[in-house]
């Protein structure tokens, strides 16, 4: 029996009874990625006014991370359930909430309980996306995932700068009110325009977790999500090392740090441009090694530099825009080749290397942290971010050995 798909109601901007506007789904993930890195350039500010170390205010992001794993593993099947609108509504008060309990926190640990339920805003993230599969054919739905994700590596690429004219300007707190603020125009602009795309009840989390042994037992899927992991890993390290380094190592200030950290971004947004460009004519797999092997070569000549006496902020700071390109090729066709495996189970196969990806960031990221010290310099850093990079080259190798067997073309 052949099921007729639904037509799509005709979109109305500021109709919350009709499909959101794709502006609203683009500034809900580019609020859910500023909200991961706009207050790095405040780190160092942060550690003292709590009186802390490094490597506790680090935490802020490493937590993060881990709660942000966590409720990907859930959140799709919530939203399944009760309908996307009240998630989404309910994840950006809860935001919101939690920021001003971070700009509130009397001490470390309350900022860092605070910091942990601003990682509601995955929803956001998560949601936007899967609100876009729910408008628009499979066919349309990749160019306007595009879109979406087009927000979410521009935010990323201007966080951090805003973040460091803030701080330099008004302190560490002006971030939070920044986000503050952002969170509420986000939440407003969500309940007027965003009306419900799902249909209620279809399965809730039992069904999804009945799905997961299948996909556990897919060499192809782990290579895939390993991919994600390590490729994407290696970033994340840099988020939680890269404040400590441009601080203790090169003495930036927070405005010309904001200004060098966002240089990754700026190679992802070239690398998802390549992505969309080329992944049809050149083949999934391909892109994917491609992109392992670029992260490898700007880690590798960074590290390389700074053995040899000639590593600087322009260098170290540079070259990360290769890390950058390479994780633009990387993720989108990797994610791509993770839901292909059982593409009856993209949804759960989305939530599991998605948990994976972020949790596996979130290790790397406290990792960088704790190993980096005074005397250590930048070497810590690049060496666990060149490993982590290594690794992926070698999980999308034994994929593309593993399809050469089972003859399978993707």
């Amino acid at each position: 029996m052949t099921t007729v798909p639904t037509p799509t109601p005709r979109r109305r901007f500021l109709n919350r009874k009709s499909p959101p506007h794709i502006v609203t789904l683009i500034l809900l993930a580019a609020l859910a990625a500023l909200a991961m890195n706009i207050f790095l350039p405040s780190l160092p500010a942060m550690t003292a006014h709590f009186g802390t170390d490094y490597r506790v205010i680090q935490l802020s992001v490493a937590l993060y991370l881990a709660v942000n794993a966590v409720m990907q593993l859930f959140i799709g099947a919530i939203s399944d359930r009760y309908g996307r609108r009240p998630v989404l509504l309910g994840g950006l008060a809860v935001f919101i909430v939690a920021t001003l309990g971070c700009l509130a926190a009397g001490n470390i640990w309350v900022f860092l309980a605070f910091r942990m339920m601003q990682a509601s805003i995955v929803t956001a993230m998560a949601l936007s996306r899967a609100i876009v599969r729910d408008m628009v054919p499979e066919a349309q739905a990749a160019s306007m995932i595009g879109y979406v994700t087009m927000g979410m590596a521009v935010a990323p690429m201007v966080g951090p700068a805003i973040g460091g004219a803030l701080d330099a300007a008004f302190g560490w707190q002006a971030s939070f009110w920044a986000l503050l603020v952002a969170g509420a125009v986000v939440l407003w602009l969500t309940w007027a325009d965003l009306g419900e795309t799902a249909p209620r009840s279809r399965g809730g989390a039992g069904p999804q977790a009945r799905d997961f042994p299948e996909l556990f037992t897919s060499p192809r899927f782990w290579g895939y999500s390993m991919t994600l992991g390590l490729s994407s890993g290696a970033f994340f390290a840099y988020l939680g090392g890269g404040p400590y380094v441009g601080d203790h190592v090169f003495g930036l200030d927070p405005a010309t740090f904001g200004l060098f950290f966002g240089a990754p971004a700026v190679g992802y947004f070239l690398g998802n441009f390549l992505s969309g460009r080329f992944s049809v004519r050149i083949g999934v797999n391909h892109m994917v090694l491609w992109g392992t092997l670029i992260n490898v070569a700007g880690i590798g000549i960074n590290l390389t530099l700074f053995y040899a006496g000639h590593g600087s902020s322009f260098t170290f700071f540079g070259l990360m825009t290769l890390v950058g390109l390479g994780n633009g090729m990387v993720i989108p066709n990797a994610t791509a080749g993770a839901l292909s495996v059982r593409p009856h189970l993209a949804g759960t196969a989305s939530g599991l290397s998605g948990a994976l990806m972020i949790g596996l960031g979130a290790g790397l990221s406290a990792l960088a942290g704790v190993m980096l010290t005074p005397s250590s310099g930048a070497f810590p850093l690049l060496e666990l971010m060149l490993t982590t990079a290594i690794g992926a080259v070698v999980s999308i190798g034994l994929v593309i050995r593993r399809e050469k067997r089972l003859a399978i073309t993707i």
